[in-house]
């Protein structure tokens, strides 16, 4: 299995040291987060899980993904995903479904929903849980699936 990270500097098939990657999701307000190089979505990928290193990506081989974008007002957007091997899960941090309507600009321009942004603390607990299962989808926060979103969740950039 292999693990890649890309998140502020640390870039490349590992795990980062979770000392190193901790203070931006606990650090005092409005330190939190890393902005480096104008960017504000990192990710961490695992791929080949149980065991299917060696098949076809994207058929045979079982992969999984773990987008975050962070926002100094509203905390960090998880988008967790994992495919291959039959697996078709796509899910989104679930914070305020209230505010589903609210769009926020990514420092790229993308458009985000409001309503499914976490506390960065609560996003820590899940980053965690991810490398700490080898990326199964972390239990210690709520989810949504995709699917269950109201059509335009995500409207067009």
């Amino acid at each position: 299995m292999k693990k890649r990270v890309h998140f502020d500097d640390m870039r490349g098939w590992f795990w980062p040291d979770r000392a190193k990657l901790e203070p931006f999701f606990l650090a005092p307000k409005g330190q939190e987060w890393s902005y480096y190089g104008g960017n504000d979505n990192w990710g961490l990928r695992v791929e080949g899980m149980y065991g299917t290193e060696d098949r076809e990506p994207y058929r045979d081989r079982v992969d999984a993904k773990l987008n975050m974008w962070g926002n100094a007002e509203y905390g960090v957007l998880l988008i967790y995903q994992k495919s291959g091997g039959g697996y078709r899960e796509l899910y989104s941090s679930r914070g305020d479904l209230s505010r589903l309507g609210e769009i926020i600009r990514t420092l790229q321009g993308d458009p985000m929903p409001v309503g499914l942004f976490i506390p960065f603390a609560e996003a820590w607990k899940a980053v965690k849980e991810f490398m700490e299962t080898e990326g199964e989808l972390p239990k210690s926060i709520e989810w949504i699936a995709n699917k269950d979103l109201p059509p335009n969740t995500f409207p067009d950039p």
